[in-house]
């Protein structure tokens, strides 16, 4: 409306106002980018932590496109760099390309009074998410789309709202208003995938994700996010010729990069390639020394094979002592001490397992087991049968039956294994 004094003003009562600073400062400089005071609008992001301004995505892109409009691109490209690192995506790309020319990066963010307001509803609704009332955050991400249906992060964050409140389909449609024209596009089109895949129209989520590879194929991600899909559908080849392109594309310093040498190590695992396998979960560990899962995955797969069990003893030590909580850790380290023949060691750390992951089916057959070898009989089959309850793989619940049966020596015997050692003196 023209009252810029009146406007001011308003904006000074709140950043005066207690726990309120940083909003205030960060409106206010987007009211002044938005009538063309960008030397007003960057003292403000200058003043940074001491404001309590800290740079989130949104707040870091703004103010490189108002140091852009000040002709100062080589420190609008320095933001970008200390903010996001390596990170790359189609918006980020875009951004730096322009940034390394003398060419000026248009403001964006406040075209219009009510994108200033989008603004603030986006604000409220990225507070209230700590909250965890997703029905209530929804109304605000939706209000912010409403009055400006360019901001597409307001768009973004009421589909992901959606998904977390099971509404797959309203979700899909969301992420679907996003244009391909559209720096999110990419991002829009990852979520629209995930809500297809957790509504169970896996197909349809590997098709999406496909075509995104043929518009973005030098986006690691988005090749990471289909070798995921891939590897859910049970598409294994596939999946880790996913992995591998992502592989090729992720810079050694992304901290993205061991997870997919874990995921693809996964999938050559599923393909009983376990050399391949064994140099992914090895490489990951390169890239992140002493990360639990990756360490319960590699030392559970030789305790599997019988290998490196002293190795694997070490491994799967370091991943309790790192995530105590976890059933399945803890359910590794029960199960090498049962392989290794030390039964009652194995058995507390079994029962522990079971407590912390009471409906696992694979955690209560290796609890029956145990309990088996030290002559607990009945309990034994007690836990068997609880494993049977919980819905176990066909193959699994067809050893379960027989061991139900006949016991877990003869089923040992039928497969050609070795007889379970001496356990507590007795053959």
């Amino acid at each position: 409306m023209g009252q810029m004094n009146d406007a001011i003003a308003a904006f000074d009562v709140v950043i005066e106002s207690n726990g309120l600073t940083a909003y205030g400062l960060y409106n206010k400089a987007l009211a002044l980018a938005y009538v063309g005071d960008f030397e007003g609008a960057d003292d403000i992001f200058a003043g940074g932590p001491e404001n309590g301004l800290r740079y989130n995505r949104r707040s870091a892109i703004v103010h490189a496109q108002i140091m852009s409009q000040l002709a100062r691109n080589a420190d609008a490209l320095a933001l970008i760099e200390s903010v996001f690192g390596p990170q790359t995506d189609p918006m980020l790309a875009g951004i730096r390309a322009t940034l390394a020319t003398d060419e000026m990066l248009p403001f964006t963010y406040v075209r219009a009074a009510r994108d200033g307001l989008a603004e603030v509803y986006l604000l409220v609704a990225q507070a209230l998410l700590r909250d965890g009332n997703d029905g209530y955050t929804l109304r605000y991400a939706r209000a912010a789309a409403a009055l400006s249906p360019t901001n597409t992060d307001a768009i973004l964050l009421a589909a992901d709202l959606l998904e977390n409140l099971d509404q797959y389909d309203l979700a899909t449609a969301t992420y679907a208003t996003v244009s391909r024209d559209d720096p999110a596009f990419q991002s829009a089109e990852l979520g629209r995938s995930e809500a297809l895949r957790r509504a169970g129209r896996t197909e349809a989520a590997i098709e999406a994700l496909q075509a995104l590879a043929k518009t973005y194929p030098d986006m690691p991600r988005v090749h990471a996010t289909t070798g995921d899909a891939l590897r859910e559908a049970e598409r294994y080849e596939d999946a880790e010729a996913s992995y591998t392109k992502a592989l090729a594309l992720y810079d050694d310093a992304d901290p993205l990069k061991w997870f997919i040498y874990y995921t693809r190590g996964i999938t050559n695992h599923a393909l009983d390639a376990w050399p391949e396998a064994e140099a992914d979960f090895r490489a990951a560990l390169a890239l992140n020394p002493d990360q639990p899962q990756v360490l319960n995955y590699l030392g559970y797969s030789m305790v599997e094979r019988n290998i490196n069990m002293e190795e694997a003893l070490q491994m799967i030590e370091t991943a309790v002592a790192a995530e105590p909580q976890n059933g399945a850790i803890v359910d590794s380290l029960g199960w090498v001490l049962f392989q290794r023949g030390e039964y009652e060691a194995a058995v507390g750390h079994l029962e522990n397992a079971a407590a912390l992951s009471p409906v696992d089916p694979i955690i209560n057959d290796h609890l029956g087991d145990a309990f088996w070898a030290v002559g607990r009989v009945i309990e034994a089959q007690f836990q068997w049968n609880r494993a049977l309850s919980f819905d176990p793989l066909e193959a699994d619940a067809t050893r379960i039956r027989r061991k139900l049966e006949v016991g877990l020596d003869v089923v040992l015997s039928e497969e050609g294994a070795a007889p379970l050692e001496v356990a507590s003196g007795d053959n």
